[in-house]
């Protein structure tokens, strides 16, 4: 089926978007992935290419438009290539989201023209060594102290930890308040009494720097507070269902390019001197992950489309974020299957897919906290 929610102006800009990819990220995210981290010049290059903030207004430095599927685009075209070291999500789908919404005119002003030149990278610190889906059992305090907040505490599994220059971290500002004691305070490099951990190593998406941080009696000036005091889970609802939007929509464009690279695979492997794509066994398996992306597709779009008018529940989000999520892992995994041996060498992109995509159930929520909160809905 042809997909119609995209014009031609989206279709240019993919065709932009897989032109950036193929110069400034294939060439390099091997050594990437050596690494443990990308470098600086990727986030600078996506800057010049109008590639991050799009949806902030032009007078900084954005693009001045909040069409939402410009970002999905660009996830699906770095899903697609299978680059996943460059956290532009995080930047781009999820912070942007926080500091369009509730920064002030000062801070704007103050961070806005680095955030789209790629100068300022950015993350966002809500999982603590012991709360990771329950926010509300998170520990970091920030408490007040004259016209700064003094934060302790701290955060793991942080995307962009090492190279963020900003971080949206949520803690308690009035550890007695229960839900409404929780803020979003924007801690920046350099600030005394921040520290940065290691660069955990994981599974998979080895490009991307993943780190703990600490936070030992670190001054914020008051001026960092991002929207108003005690209002943190209020913000993080309200944004979370575009940030599992993002995870769904990136997770299918994955599992679409599994698939078709395993259907390529398919006509031109051979066993018993026919291709394995003749076996009645191997086009049953295409044809029931076929259906099912096909499913998928549908759902993601009116989901997608929904958003742009500002009509995405947190429970389609939910369900779109879990379903795909599964659905990817499930999906690769049978890919591998039918690559046989080759699909177990890291060489082939199948097999770098298998590692990458087990996160994505996860990370932005798990499997399970999704369908906690569809099950929640069913019964207000």
């Amino acid at each position: 089926m042809a997909r119609e929610i995209f014009n031609e102006e989206h279709e240019a800009f993919r065709d932009m978007v897989k032109s950036f990819i193929e110069k400034e990220i294939t060439p390099f995210h091997e050594q990437w992935e050596k690494d443990g981290i990308v470098s600086r010049d990727v986030w600078l290059a996506a800057g010049r290419a109008g590639l991050l903030g799009i949806d902030i207004p032009e007078e900084y430095g954005g693009g001045g438009d909040d069409d939402y599927r410009y970002y999905v685009i660009f996830n699906e075209e770095l899903a697609r290539a299978g680059v996943h070291g460059p956290g532009f999500a995080v930047h781009n789908d999820i912070n942007g989201g926080y500091l369009r919404q509730l920064a002030n005119d000062e801070q704007k002003a103050r961070w806005f023209p680095g955030y789209c030149s790629g100068e300022i990278i950015t993350a966002i610190a809500m999982t603590e060594p012991a709360a990771g889906s329950d926010l509300q059992g998170i520990k970091t305090t920030a408490l007040k102290d004259g016209d700064h907040y003094v934060l302790n505490g701290s955060k793991t599994f942080i995307s962009n930890g090492i190279l963020s220059d900003l971080v949206i971290v949520v803690a308690k500002t009035d550890p007695s308040a229960g839900s409404r004691g929780v803020s979003l305070l924007v801690v920046e490099r350099g600030m005394p009494g921040f520290e940065r951990g290691r660069n955990l190593e994981k599974v998979g998406m080895h490009a991307q720097d993943t780190a703990e941080l600490f936070f030992d009696n670190v001054r914020v000036p008051a001026t960092n507070l991002l929207g108003e005091e005690g209002m943190g889970l209020i913000y993080l609802m309200q944004n979370l269902a575009r940030e599992r939007l993002s995870i769904g929509a990136t997770a299918l464009a994955g599992a679409e390019t599994a698939f078709e690279q395993t259907l390529e695979y398919c006509k031109t492997r051979t066993a018993f001197g026919k291709p394995i794509g003749a076996f009645q066994n191997t086009r049953f398996k295409l044809a029931e992950m076929k259906t099912e992306l096909t499913f998928a597709r549908a759902f993601t779009d009116q989901c997608i489309l929904a958003d742009t008018t500002h009509s995405l529940t947190p429970e389609d989000a939910a369900m779109l974020k879990w379903r795909n999520t599964e659905m990817c892992k499930k999906i690769v995994d049978e890919c591998v299957q039918l690559f046989g041996g080759y699909g177990y060498m890291t060489e082939y992109p199948i097999a770098k897919a298998y590692q990458d995509v087990r996160i994505q159930t996860i990370f932005g929520g798990t499997t399970e906290i999704m369908k906690e909160i569809i099950g929640r809905s069913l019964f207000r």
